[in-house]
């Protein structure tokens, strides 16, 4: 009797709404089209497979499976490169999409020398301080800026803290420069300050970290070499707070190669 109540039942709701449509289990799929990206990382799985870690403007970061790019010299292997503005296509239902079509966008980015270095700093922190799928079009926007700063060689130095302030604030790790922890005073420009990365801006006659700096960082306004010398100070002990202990490879790289430069001029 039951069986026959269903049945009667499923008869019922075919007349209404019409038999269920047949999907093919790749329309179930998630699609993602023309998304813009960037690549952050690449590497080959055991199956020798390109995987690839991509900053998507929508969607955060994303693992890309990208089949077939390494055989018979295909074009599209040279898209899939650092640095190079990208529309990116993609569907799956697991965590590891399968990327179907990828465009180069503009501008045409050209990072050498030190630049291309700090390139690769910039790639490491998205890695280390944006989620899986944690969208953040803020910093991608930041990102991008970064790498047009870079490209065009301005002031290394304030590309590369003006996307760290940036980075650290949306991943929920922001600086507190609006005013003294302790008496909750306006930080003061005339005076000197030490940062606590559980506080923030305390008061301290000889401390390291001028008033005039906070409130620059605060205002993302670096214009001098006094600003941008604390700026890096304070950025790097709040990266490596927030880093727990883990290296940053890019980093290392570049202290020797400034120092093999240092080297050579001596």
């Amino acid at each position: 009797m039951k069986q026959r109540t269903l049945g009667l039942l499923t008869l019922t709701l075919v007349l209404i709404f019409g038999p269920e449509p047949c999907f093919s289990q790749s329309a179930w799929q998630e699609m993602i089209r023309q998304n813009p990206a960037a690549i952050d990382d690449s590497s080959i799985d055991w199956q020798q497979r390109l995987i690839l870690d991509v900053l998507t403007e929508d969607f955060g970061k994303v693992s890309l499976l990208a089949k077939g790019v390494r055989k018979n010299r295909s074009k599209t292997l040279g898209l899939l490169q650092p640095f190079k503005p990208l529309s990116v296509s993609y569907a799956g239902k697991t965590d590891l999409k399968t990327l179907s079509q990828v465009e180069s966008r503009p501008p045409l980015l050209n990072l050498t020398g030190i630049s291309l270095y700090c390139g690769f700093y910039v790639n490491d922190l998205a890695h280390h301080f944006l989620h899986p799928y944690d969208p953040h079009p803020e910093v991608f926007r930041s990102y991008r800026e970064c790498l047009i700063g870079l490209s065009e060689k301005d002031s290394i130095e304030e590309v590369l803290r003006l996307f760290e302030i940036s980075l650290l604030e949306y991943a929920g790790y922001g600086l507190q420069l609006e005013e003294d922890a302790v008496n909750s005073k306006p930080i003061n420009p005339e005076k000197h300050y030490q940062f606590y990365v559980d506080q923030g801006a305390v008061e301290e006659l000889n401390g390291p970290f001028s008033g005039a700096t906070l409130i620059a960082l605060k205002e993302k306004r670096l214009n001098n070499e006094r600003v941008l010398a604390e700026a890096k100070k304070l950025m790097r002990s709040m990266i490596d707070f927030h880093l727990q202990g883990k290296k940053l490879k890019s980093r290392e790289l570049i202290s020797k190669i400034i120092k093999q430069s240092l080297g050579k001029d001596e």
